[in-house]
């Protein structure tokens, strides 16, 4: 049953895009660390990640188990060649729960320490998701181990840590507030452009998933809503509130991932591997999915109610 791996890529691509917007936006917030001096500032933002940041990991995980058992041709395939930067995620993902869990238990020493390792361990987690990307949607999946070093999987690793950055300054404006936090403002824009700069090379280099997808019927409004989102918000950025600014880029981020999917599709690994190529036994693909169906409204009710509990502002220590 062929639609059986269809509805297996689908759920993959879901818990793919729920990881990128809720993981990504922590990273990003993470990474601005980087850019703040001031101790409050810095403790407002770890306080926004603290009650959420582990529980966006969720969805990395249903996405590896996932692949591992509805695609185990093409599990095998993608890691034989990305272990390299796969552990390296995974490594800086544990770093910087630490620099997370940590920071306000040690001493003021070690606390520059984590501060310092809170926004590196973020950057090359994200970097390292982007590269292994681009290396799969580029067309020129090798199984050497360092060819996710080429010029597309770099720019694709750079791109999505602009991406996380955008989101992050979003999320901070909307949690902590543009009084307590000043200059994300600014940098929303600076990375709005980097991203879109980034973007348009590597489209220019791999223009095919663009192609492919314009010659579908809706594909042509994707591309469009695509590029109103990136006009929007480079002309109104500074009207729009924190709230708006964070759901324009999610929906923006979104699309790009929709739109290059839909651009590989049927391909998993364009050029070595389709997606009923590398699907396993139809037994297998139902009977996980039976428990993939119960998971993800479980996952999203929780999500929902940790969303709502730790809802409004980050508030200054002692009030």
């Amino acid at each position: 049953m062929e639609w059986l791996a269809d509805l297996s890529a689908a759920v993959l691509l879901f818990s793919l895009l729920m990881y990128l917007m809720l993981d990504g936006t922590d990273l990003g917030a993470g990474m601005l660390l980087f850019f703040f001096e001031d101790e409050e500032q810095k403790r407002s933002i770890v306080k926004s990640m603290l009650p959420i940041w582990d529980a966006n990991e969720t969805w990395l995980v249903l996405l590896a188990g996932g692949l591992f058992a509805l695609f185990p041709a093409a599990y095998a395939l993608l890691f034989s060649a990305l272990y390299i930067p796969v552990f390296v995620m995974l490594f800086c993902l544990i770093l910087r729960a630490v620099a997370l869990e940590y920071r306000e238990t040690v001493s003021v020493e070690t606390r520059r320490w984590l501060d310092k390792l809170l926004p590196v361990s973020s950057a090359l987690a994200a970097y390292c998701q982007g590269a292994c990307a681009g290396l799969i949607v580029s067309g020129r999946f090798s199984a050497d181990a360092f060819s996710w070093l080429g010029l597309y999987p770099v720019l694709s690793g750079l791109g999505l840590i602009f991406v996380y950055l955008l989101l992050g300054c979003g999320w901070i404006r909307w949690r902590v507030g543009d009084g307590k936090v000043k200059g994300t403002l600014r940098f929303s824009r600076y990375f709005l452009l980097l991203n879109l700069g980034l973007f348009l090379v590597v489209q220019c280099i791999n223009p095919a998933p663009w192609q492919h997808v314009w010659q579908l019927a809706w594909g042509k409004g994707l591309i469009i809503l695509i590029i109103l989102l990136w006009l929007f918000l480079l002309s109104a950025l500074q009207k729009l509130s924190p709230f708006i600014q964070l759901a324009l880029s999610l929906i923006l981020l979104a699309a790009i991932v929709i739109q290059t999917a839909a651009g590989i599709y049927p391909e998993l690994i364009p050029g070595r591997m389709n997606l009923h190529q590398a699907a396993s036994g139809d037994i297998t693909q139902m009977f996980i999915l039976t428990g993939i169906a119960f998971v993800i409204p479980v996952t999203l009710i929780y999500h929902s109610w940790a969303f709502w509990v730790f809802r409004g502002k980050i508030k200054s220590e002692g009030k």
